[in-house]
């Protein structure tokens, strides 16, 4: 029993420790990354001398994890942003992928001197971004970037697997047969492992959505009956030969947008399981891989590092979004944000578990090149989100949001929102929440006591106001109490613009009340659709043209379409233009 204490004592103490350390990360480091070296440092060649080389328990328990984090972002990714990222998001995560992987292994082959399928099967195991890393960091910088820039980003993290896996294992396969490459098989298997990982997880997680909505629980085991069934649905697909990782994400995704009294207990259940998972996976990532091995191959993996940051992702990237008129900027920040994480340390074990030749190297080489990218991308995030401009007013929350029992679908909630600086609501009564149907005010906190509202009470700057309203209303209820934020960057009146117009309005008034010359019938149309047609995409919040001396920024958007946009009135185009 001593030594089984003795090992649960280390165990609980390096995640004790790396929990602690974690406070670091608001510093830049990503959280990851301190996972990852709190384990380096437990482990043979570091101080804990712990020695750990157990590959089929790091794959297993690998695996584990990542499915675990995959559910935990399906689940909070709404349907809006995967139909806004849905499409550049496959672009990336297949062709992306394959370019990447092509131009990494054709470096790779020609910098390590070594056979061109060597080659092409480390620039495979390196090529996807991962999602553990690409979730936990975008969180973590408390930067809000664009709808349709976080949506490609976290979707591409989560389905960009089932590509990287199958060529792993196919050139495994070619490399172990010696067999030549067969067009056909190739294509077959790749449908197979999307075909069969979209239609199991969408079918699975319909099944469980609606087993979770009946089914009478006690509120703890509700994200353990959804974690339970996501993983033995990524099992299911994966026996079936589908993608198991993009099945749990997409069951994921299915629950998460079937909101009900018992999804509302599972957010905060997740949070911690995802957050456990990552700790331990990377922890026992950092374990098993000797520092010592890593430095002897510094030179080689800094080189195959810099070239996927700086060449081969940015090039997939340009390809893919290709079709879907990204701007300049957007697709610098997406190629930026292609974080190596646990994915690529996991694949780089099937060469190992598979006894490939040289499969040690290639993980030692895969290792240092997931350290480097998470120092030189992960550390920048947030200071390049706002350097190429893409940062914005992040979306009004209520402080706290409680399901009321007894009901089904969205509903109603008990929301609770802190009155700002500059809400409207500080120094009023309730007038200013009539135009808003079917608001009831439960209770006040205010200086430590507990108010009930009565007829004529008065609303004060810090009040905690609870709510009862729908659920579809806590975002403009949260704008109504919001305040002005110390970052004029964020504070929406400064990026939108002083002025808020419908996007109803007719653009030829207008156009006539500005100076402003339109091109054909551009008078005929309203400003959201003029908006639009100069865009030529989807709008999401944030997106702007200029008209003449008048700025048009996106403000929000309903049901897709452009409901209201900010107004910022700035030189005219030529005289900018004339400045450089």
């Amino acid at each position: 029993m001593t030594e089984t204490n003795i090992i649960l004592f280390v165990v609980g103490l390096i995640l004790f420790l790396s929990v602690m350390a974690s406070a670091l990360s608001r510093f830049g480091p990503p959280l990851l990354l301190i996972f990852l070296v709190c384990g380096m440092l437990a482990g043979n060649d570091g101080i804990g001398q712990i020695g750990f080389s157990n590959v089929p328990v790091t794959y297993f328990i690998a695996n584990l994890a990542l499915a675990i984090i995959l559910l935990d972002g399906g689940l909070r990714t709404p349907f809006k942003s995967f139909r806004v990222g849905l499409r550049p998001a496959l672009s990336l995560a297949t062709a992306g992928v394959l370019v990447s992987a092509s131009l990494a292994g054709a470096f790779i082959a020609f910098v390590l001197e070594v056979d061109w399928r060597y080659g092409l099967l480390l620039g495979s195991i390196v090529a996807s971004t991962d999602a553990a890393a690409v979730f936990s960091q975008l969180r973590s910088t408390g930067v809000a970037l664009n709808e349709r820039v976080s949506a490609t980003l976290e979707i591409e993290s989560g389905t960009n697997d089932p590509m990287a896996i199958f060529l792993v294992t196919f050139l495994m396969t070619a490399i172990g047969n010696d067999a030549p490459f067969q067009v056909g098989t190739v294509a077959i298997e790749l449908i197979q492992q999307f075909g069969i990982g979209i239609i199991g997880g969408l079918t699975l997680g319909t099944a469980l959505a609606w087993l979770v909505a009946r089914i009478p629980l006690v509120e703890g085991l509700y994200a353990l009956l959804i974690a339970s069934g996501g993983v033995m649905a990524f099992t299911a697909i994966n026996q079936l030969g589908g993608s198991g990782f993009l099945g749990i994400y997409l069951v994921g995704l299915v629950i998460g947008n079937r909101r009900n009294q018992a999804t509302e207990h599972v957010f905060r259940v997740m949070d911690g399981l995802a957050w456990l998972a990552q700790a331990g996976m990377f922890l026992l990532l950092g374990l098993l891989v000797n520092p010592s091995q890593i430095w002897a191959d510094a030179v080689p993996a800094f080189l195959i590092a810099l070239f996927l940051i700086f060449i081969a992702r940015p090039a997939a990237v340009y390809v893919s979004l290709l079709p879907f008129r990204f701007p300049i900027r957007e697709q610098g920040f997406i190629a930026w944000v292609g974080l190596r994480g646990a994915v690529p340390i996991v694949l780089a074990l099937f060469p190992l578990m598979a006894g490939l030749p040289d499969a040690q190297f290639l993980f030692d080489i895969a290792f240092a090149v997931v350290l480097l990218s998470l120092i030189i991308q992960g550390t920048s995030l947030g200071g390049m989100a706002r350097l190429l401009k893409l940062e914005v007013p992040p979306e009004p929350e209520p402080v706290a949001a409680f399901a009321l029992e007894g009901q089904r679908g969205d509903g109603y909630q008990l929301l609770g929102y802190r009155i700002e600086s500059a809400s409207i609501m500080s120094g009023a009564g309730a007038a200013p929440l009539h135009r808003l149907a079917d608001i009831r005010v439960a209770a006040v906190a205010r200086r430590g006591r507990l108010i009930l509202p009565k007829t004529g009470f008065t609303f004060a700057f810090d009040d905690l106001v609870y709510l009862i309203a729908p659920n579809q209303a806590r975002h403009e209820l949260a704008r109504l109490f919001q305040g002005e934020t110390r970052d004029p960057i964020t504070q929406p009146n400064r990026f939108f613009g002083p002025f808020t117009i419908h996007a109803d309005a007719p653009a030829g008034e207008f156009a006539r009340l500005y100076g402003i010359t339109l091109n054909g019938e551009e008078a005929d149309f309203t400003l959201g659709r003029l908006v639009r047609q100069r865009l030529r995409r989807r709008p999401v919040t944030g997106d702007e043209i200029y008209l003449g001396s008048a700025r048009l920024i996106v403000r929000e958007i309903a049901d897709g379409m452009i409901s209201e946009l900010g107004l910022q009135l700035v030189e005219p185009e030529a005289e900018r233009e004339a400045r450089g």
